[in-house]
This record gives C-alpha cells, structure tokens and sequence, in this order.
C-alpha cells in the first residue's frame, strides 16, 4: 500500500553479559558477495522463519532476490531496493493499522515480521552476484538505503499548514536476541500503529510520523539519527523517542548522559565511550527533556504506572569515581548513564535533544520508556501467546495515549 493513501486514527492498538566487539567484516572485492552480519546470520534459526511464514512476510526476500535477478546496471539496483524497501515498510504499517488481507496467524501489531523480513532483504542483497562489477561501496549504499526506506526514515510526511499539530515519534528494533531470539520490540509495534495517523488534541487535529531505527552502535556514530530528524524536528510541534525500558512501568526520562556504557548490540559489538557526535568540543554532558512530564505523570493513560525519572549516574566534578544521583545531574559532572542507562535508549534521547537544542528549537521533546514486553510467564518456547499480544496492545495504547496529553500540554 502506497503512503500516499489515506490513514486513519489507530483506534487501539537484561541480563545479558557484555559481548566483546564483533570482527569487522572482511571488505568484498568488486563484483564479489558481501558476507552476511551477525544480525542477518540469526535468520537461519527456526524462530525468525516461522515468524516470516506465520505472518506472510516469508515472500518478500525471494521477490526481492526476483527483483535483482533482472537488474543490470547500479541506477536499476537502486530503484529497486528502493521499491521493495517502501514496500516493506508500508505493508508492516498497513497490517499493525489493519488494512489490507489477514496473511498468517500472528496477530497484526507483531513488529517482528518487519524486523526479519528485513535482515533477510539485507542478506539477499549482499550475497547477490550481481553480473556487472558492483563496487563494495556501492553495495554499501544499496544497504543504506535499504535500510532507510524499509524504517521510514525517508518517508516522514508532517503536514504542512496551520490549524494541525505534527508529531514525530521513533521506536526501535527488538534486541537481545541471542538470550531470547522470540523476542518483539513495543516501540517499534508502536511505530508501525502510530504511522501516519490522526489524533484529536485541545487545539485540533495532530499527525504523528514515524520511524523504527536499528539497534547497533556503528549507525548512531555514523549519524542515522541526526540525518533522519534533521529536516523533520524544525517542522514538528512535538517528538519523543521511545523504547523499551523497565518490567512494570514506563519512565518519562527527564535527563540523558552523553556516554555508552559497552552493552553488545545487535551486532555483538560493545562500546565504551563518550557518545560521538559532529563538534564534540561543543558537545554537553547532559541533555534534558522538555517533554511535560508532569501532566504526563498526573495523567491516565493507561494500566503501567507512569514516573518521572530524575536518576542518572555521573562522575561529580573534581572526582574520578561514579555516583548514583536520584534528582539528576551536579554541575560540571562527567555523565556515565542518563535517566535511560547508558545504552542506545539513552543515545537516540541524547541525539534527539542535542539536535533540537543545536537547532535553536524550543519544541517539547525527550524520551519515554515502556514497559519490557513479556510472555506468558509458561510460555518459555511459542514465538506468541495472549498474555504478550494483550502486553503490547495496552503499551501501543498508553503511549498513543501519553502523546496526547503530551500534545495537549504544549
């Protein structure tokens, strides 16, 4: 289904030991197969392929390979990664808002069938013989830009005018999958519900546009946060970050640290570092919301008890050692996590602030973390169970909810 079409409103929708740094991949000579990632070797396992055939999503990568078979110059390869990648995306965001045919049994707000069906496009086109002497670089950007339209990232579409509100919102893919490959990410089911739809605020109509990013270390250092948001934030009246957070509750992070704290990504790979960004001489420690957090708390927006998070962890000024503070940061202090940690929720609410202020922008924004999303506590090997459908529906709910009392506050 093609964006351009109508939406209508969605009425309702770790412990993990550090991983040490993956090797890099070995550079593919011209014309030659890229070898596969970590991420997209995970597609062999029995999990994601009854996911894809559950969902009807297990088509798209032998129409896609289809596709590349009859290509024969770079210009026809990219309009067709392009092609199939929007394709993707808008078929994920049609099923969670229920158009078009019911394929499969997996119920639509499942942001799995998206994320593998992905990897398994991004894993025909580097094994893809191509025929005419692709060059690693090239191949390279096919990925990007793969990768950008199957997320919409690109294709973001805030209306312009007054009398309406625009919204952006961003979730993520799920993660952690070595210690539960099954595992769904409620951001992103709540990106795909949320995409393109209509809310009523106090002062009227207001559009929310989305986009899913990836869990992997190297894409934020190379900027696919400041590259999606740059040219969407100057033209919203509202943005909010979301991920996956804590069991039991959801956390409105009122300030975010400037650090990564080494947790593997979906790649393996571990990062200790400041978190890198274009001048870091100008780069701050902290970053703050300027969500309104306490109409947020005060609000109903569903069954999760909502807080605001003041915590973060900082190295106080003039010291060497890490200190716990429960009402935010000291002045001068060094960040080692924020309100959200010091993982890649924490990052993209950093980045995401750290934009609007670098742009002079004085619209609400920060970050919410949902709940973790659970299975039936005896459910330790079915890929979906009522209790987890039920679970992410009521989060898809409560942050729909949770920006619009956002909205409404602003």
């Amino acid at each position: 289904m093609s964006r351009i079409r109508a939406r209508v409103t969605v009425v309702g929708a770790a412990a993990l030991t550090f991983a040490l740094a993956a090797p890099p991949l070995v550079a593919a000579e011209p014309g030659a197969p890229a070898p596969v990632t970590v991420e997209e070797a995970r597609l062999d396992r029995a999990v994601p392929q009854e996911i894809l055939r559950r969902s009807g999503f297990d088509t798209v990568a032998p129409e896609f390979a289809g596709a590349l078979g009859h290509v024969r110059t770079y210009q026809q390869a990219e309009r067709a990664v392009v092609r199939h990648a929007s394709s993707l995306w808008d078929r994920a965001v049609d099923r969670a808002q229920g158009r078009g045919p019911v394929r499969g049994d997996l119920s639509r707000d499942d942001d799995r069938p998206l994320y593998w069906a992905r990897l398994a496009m991004t894993r025909e086109l580097r094994q893809w013989e191509d025929g005419f002497g692709l060059t690693t670089g090239q191949r390279d950007r096919l990925v990007d830009r793969l990768e950008r339209a199957s997320r919409g990232q690109d294709s973001m579409n805030l209306p312009a005018g007054k009398g309406v509100k625009r919204i952006v919102m961003t979730g993520f893919d799920p993660f952690t999958l070595d210690r539960d490959i099954r595992i769904s990410n409620p951001s992103g089911a709540t990106a795909l519900a949320l995409d393109g739809t209509w809310i009523r605020t106090a002062d009227g109509p207001a559009r929310i546009e989305t986009a899913v990013f990836p869990v992997r270390w190297q894409d934020f250092a190379d900027g696919t946060v400041e590259r999606t948001l740059r040219k969407q934030l100057p033209k919203a009246d509202l943005f909010t970050t979301v991920s996956q957070g804590r069991v039991g509750r959801i956390d409105i992070e009122r300030t975010n640290g400037a650090w990564r704290g080494g947790f593997g990504d979906n790649l393996n790979v571990s990062r200790t570092e400041t978190v890198p960004v274009s001048d870091p001489a100008t780069q701050p420690q902290w970053t703050t919301t300027t969500l309104p957090y306490a109409a947020i708390v005060a609000a109903k927006t569903g069954p999760f008890p909502v807080f605001d998070n003041t915590a973060v962890t900082e190295i106080p000024a003039g010291s060497t050692t890490p200190v716990a503070r429960p009402d935010g940061p000291t002045p001068g202090s060094t960040a080692r996590a924020g309100g959200g940690g010091d993982y890649l929720s924490n990052e993209i609410a950093y980045r995401a602030t750290l934009l609007r202020d670098r742009l002079g922008l004085k619209i609400p924004g920060g970050h919410v973390h949902t709940p973790v999303l659970q299975f039936d506590a005896a459910n330790t090997t079915e890929i979906t169970d009522p209790v987890f459908v039920k679970n992410r529906l009521e989060i898809i709910a409560q942050v729909r909810e949770i920006i619009r009392v956002a909205a409404d506050a602003s």
